[in-house]
């Protein structure tokens, strides 16, 4: 959970999701590959099926996939710096002094970094499906928010 070469004290990512992003980018792309393989290359009544319709739909496959695979970038991660926290595509630092906390809405399923004025930023590497990794990873957060705030 932590990592002492990066110089943060706790560095968290989802399990399942990253597990079921991998399985569902590879069966998309195993579809589009054995699709566009056997899609034949004869005339349809209607236009010619070449070699490019072929290598068009595999494409999309590959496109889909690399969207899909998204999913395995969540992260977060604290130390003396603050909260870096890593959806989908954006990394984003917040600092001590902006953080208000991490919860876990009654009705989500993942977390929020609380910031002032009611805003909160969702963080999906803490997600209720980890189950007790996420137990411990929000209970080593709250150990560095209280150690890191007080100073």
């Amino acid at each position: 959970m932590s990592s002492p070469v990066t110089g943060w004290d706790l560095e968290y990512r989802p399990r399942k999701l990253r597990r079921y992003a991998v399985i569902a980018a590879v069966v998309v792309l195993a579809i589009h590959i054995v699709f566009g393989a056997l899609l034949t290359i004869s005339d349809t009544g209607v236009r010619n099926i070449g070699v490019l319709d072929q290598l068009s739909i595999m494409l999309i496959g590959v496109v889909i996939a690399g969207v899909i695979l998204l999913f395995t970038r969540p992260r977060i991660r604290v130390g003396a710096e603050g909260v870096s926290v890593r959806n989908l595509v954006t990394e984003r630092l917040f600092e001590w002094d902006r953080v208000r906390g991490l919860s876990y809405p009654e009705k989500g399923s993942s977390a929020h970094l609380e910031l002032p004025d009611d805003e909160y930023i969702p963080v999906l590497a803490v997600r209720a499906s980890d189950g007790e990794q996420a137990v411990a990873a929000m209970d080593r957060f709250r150990d560095l928010d209280t150690s890191y705030r007080t100073r």
